[in-house]
């Protein structure tokens, strides 16, 4: 969350609580179903992409209320929660293969139509890329703090 951190222009300070134990680990754990990528280069891991169908409902809670429900097809809801590639390795293309490999996943799930992931704010590389990918902003949450993007 150190990057997210140092890009962040609203309220940076709502990342400091945030860990793979307080972020990842609930998010999993909601789910119905998880899937990770990883990118390796040798034995070093580069990158990965986390992606999740999980019941709409968990997309509220203390922390916010991330899209309005009513706008939702299904139960449930596809998403891209967490994507990262190290900085030496961003623009190789290697960002297109996780991603894509996300999509095939989450495009597979026939009762799932809606599919959406969440910028935090001062993150323009990946809102861009996302936009680039056919995602549309739907909706800003906490002040602007997150973008939320859904598929077309």
């Amino acid at each position: 969350m150190v990057f997210q951190k140092s890009k962040a222009q609203i309220k940076p300070e709502l990342f400091d609580n945030m860990n793979f134990d307080t972020r990842m680990v609930p998010s999993m754990k909601r789910a119905i179903y998880n899937h990770i990528v990883v990118a390796k280069d040798d034995d070093e891991e580069i990158g990965y992409a986390y992606s999740n169908i999980s019941p709409k409902e968990v997309y509220t809670n203390d922390f916010a209320t991330f899209f309005d429900f009513s706008s939702v097809k299904g139960n449930n809801v596809g998403c891209l929660s967490n994507f990262y590639i190290k900085k030496q390795y961003r623009k190789h293309g290697i960002g297109s293969v996780l991603f894509d490999m996300s999509m095939k996943w989450l495009n597979q799930f026939d009762d799932v139509d809606d599919r959406f992931i969440f910028v935090s704010n001062g993150n323009d590389h990946a809102l861009e890329f996302y936009k680039r990918k056919g995602y549309i902003v739907s909706h800003k949450i906490l002040d602007g703090f997150i973008t939320v993007l859904r598929n077309k």
